[in-house]
């Protein structure tokens, strides 16, 4: 079969176009593509149906997985598809580690060094028991993240732009910064001792738990990262339906009722309103994709993301 490959302005990448075998899927179509234009790898494309001008008809995405006698007419052996460059690309295991090695580092140069020399305090510092316990829970979470980013993960998709790297870095590590100031800062008076072991005891239970639901999510795919949109079950996702993103705010709830800073509050709310935004899209996506229609299951009735409030 032959497949022409235009792009958005309707030029011709590949002069000619592309021969392939019947049976070729789209992931040979992006492959011989890699070798014709020699620039743009299978992970920077992507491929899509032509859509009528002036529509607002969105295209269809080639999966590249699926035949590309999926996406012919009828039984036509002409298939054209638009080309979109989607820039270079990291793999998001590269995109993980990068964003969470950053305060992993920072947190502990700011309880271990003197660095509040170089901000005018050269008082000797004295260290409270909720700072250390503050420092190891801390490590705690971003080793965590690490490991899970490593051994429990499992990607639909293999790639992300590499402008994400700079991006998620920066929010991650800024962020990593301004709480360890706050909370080593040699000025940091302490809560009682009751709250911070109820702190960090709650927030350790929600970070055993979000590890868990790791587990239960990355069961849902295979080892490819295929499996597409399965409706999550068994432990928290019973009642919630982004269980690792409620474990994960409220591990940050427990974190700051121990420390008690500006800092580690703003760092919660902002986390929470970004993860609820992502909750509510895949709550809409699972509810829309299972409807109870044509023998799919239908999405049973959960919250969303902060129970008993969303």
């Amino acid at each position: 079969m032959k497949v022409s490959i235009v792009t958005r302005s309707g030029k011709e990448l590949v002069n000619g176009g592309i021969e392939l075998n019947d049976s070729s899927n789209v992931a040979d179509l992006q492959e011989a593509i890699y070798k014709r234009t020699k620039k743009f790898y299978p992970s920077r494309q992507r491929l899509t149906l032509p859509v009528q001008p002036g529509t607002k008809e969105r295209p269809t995405v080639l999966s590249g997985r699926k035949s590309l006698k999926e996406y012919c007419d009828g039984n036509s052996d002409t298939l054209t598809v638009v080309f979109k460059d989607l820039g270079p690309q990291v793999s998001y295991r590269t995109l993980f580690f990068c964003e969470y090695l950053g305060p992993l580092i920072i947190y502990p140069i700011f309880y271990y060094f003197p660095v509040y020399k170089f901000f005018g305090y050269n008082e000797e510092r004295v260290i409270h028991p909720v700072q250390t316990y503050a420092c190891y829970y801390w490590c705690f979470h971003y080793f965590k993240r690490i490991l899970e980013t490593f051994f429990v993960h499992r990607f639909s998709h293999a790639t992300s732009p590499i402008s994400n790297v700079f991006r998620n870095c920066a929010y991650y590590w800024t962020f990593g910064a301004y709480i360890a100031y706050y909370v080593n800062h040699p000025l940091y008076t302490p809560v009682g001792d009751l709250q911070w072991k109820i702190g960090f005891g709650f927030g350790l239970l929600c970070q055993l738990s979000n590890f868990y639901c790791h587990i239960l999510l990355k069961n849902l795919r295979g080892a490819d990262g295929s499996g597409g949109y399965q409706i999550p079950k068994g432990f928290l996702f019973n009642i919630v339906t982004c269980a690792n993103y409620t474990t994960e705010i409220y591990q940050w709830i427990g974190f700051n009722v121990a420390t008690q800073t500006v800092a580690g509050y703003v760092f919660a709310v902002v986390a929470a309103g970004i993860m609820s935004n992502w909750a509510l899209g895949k709550h809409r996506r699972l509810k829309k994709l299972f409807d109870g229609k044509d023998g799919k299951p239908k999405y049973p009735r959960r919250w969303v993301i902060l129970p008993p409030f969303l």
